[in-house]
């Protein structure tokens, strides 16, 4: 893992779900199992969830907007 940030949202989600000792509540996985189907920009909020939950893995961030 580099730590290059995620250039999408579903690479990250991906990346999250993948981790065995990521403590995720349910809503959490619920969260990011949707971001791996859904193709919609995420929202301000959505982006800052995600944001909080890669940090609390010590997983490199998410490019914003797509920007690395």
């Amino acid at each position: 893992m580099t730590d290059r940030p995620f250039p999408d949202h579903k690479q990250a989600a991906l990346a999250l779900l993948d981790r065995v000792d990521a403590k995720l509540t349910r809503t959490a996985g619920s969260f990011l199992g949707q971001l791996c189907v859904d193709g919609p920009p995420l929202s301000e909020k959505q982006h800052a969830w995600l944001a909080t939950l890669l940090d609390r893995a010590g997983l490199p961030p998410l490019a914003y907007r797509g920007q690395l």
